[in-house]
């Protein structure tokens, strides 16, 4: 019997490309950055405000062949916003991929009691960086004829779950409106914009939500267990890659059932 072949395939669909993630010190933000590290990006450059963490971040992407960067960056200026994609460009010469994932939820409290400013830094933190990211993105990507670009949205933008978080909701249903505004502009100069839209996933936000039992959470779900940051990186990188060629303007839902219930 001649012997199997054992060649292992190495992943590869983001090979050669330049991606960014912002927010990308923890949670989803991480895990997508370390998956395109693994699926063969040429550079990821990690944003985010928290130094060690983003530094940590683009460190480990580093270990899986790719170069990488961590670029201070407040989403919400728009100064700091060019100067990340101007570095990024320069560095790597070209920006390619795009994952949009930097965001904030408010203290769960009821809607009067939520003060003006908590409205602003909401807004500003889920919203405002959104567009401030796109419209420099843009620009770089229709002059090489190509990019991709996701977006964090959440369920939370499409049905509001839980009671307490309005404008979190409400910002997210900003985002996913703004997606789509931005895919119909953008597709016929070549740029493909999609969202991802998160439920139940276990990261440092969700744990500080205010959710007093997690388990009876992830109990009430379809698949009966919370989602984890890679489960959601891999639908980020099938957006980004060629697998997902006529998929424009889509928000796809990494939820565990939630919608369906």
């Amino acid at each position: 019997m001649p012997d199997q072949d054992m060649t292992v395939v190495q992943p590869c669909r983001l090979r050669g490309r330049v991606c960014l993630v912002t927010g990308g010190g923890s949670g989803i933000g991480r895990a997508t950055a370390l998956l395109m590290a693994r699926e063969g990006a040429r550079a990821v450059v990690v944003a985010g405000r928290r130094e060690d963490e983003g530094n940590a971040v683009a460190a480990q992407a580093r270990r899986h062949g790719c170069r990488s960067l961590f670029i201070r960056t407040d989403v919400t200026r728009e100064e700091d916003v060019v100067r990340l994609i101007e570095r990024t460009v320069e560095e790597f010469g070209g920006l390619d991929v795009a994952f949009n994932n930097a965001g904030l939820q408010e203290k769960r409290a009821p809607l009067e009691r939520q003060g003006s400013e908590v409205y602003t830094r909401i807004f500003n933190a889920n919203v405002r960086s959104v567009f401030l990211c796109l419209k420099y993105q843009i620009p770089h990507m229709v002059a090489q004829g190509d990019g991709r670009i996701v977006i964090n949205a959440s369920v939370s933008g499409m049905r509001n779950p839980n009671p307490g978080l309005a404008l979190y909701s409400a910002s997210k249903a900003a985002v996913i409106s703004l997606t789509r505004s931005a895919a119909l502009e953008c597709a016929p100069r070549g740029l493909r914009i999609n969202a991802i839209a998160p439920g139940r996933v276990v990261t440092d936000m969700m744990l500080s939500s205010g959710i007093a039992d997690m388990s009876a959470v992830g109990a009430s779900l379809p698949l009966r267990r919370m989602g984890s940051p890679e489960e959601v990186a891999e639908a980020v990188v099938w957006l980004s890659s060629d697998q997902s060629a006529y998929v424009v303007g889509h928000v796809l839902v990494a939820d565990g059932g939630f919608m369906v219930t």
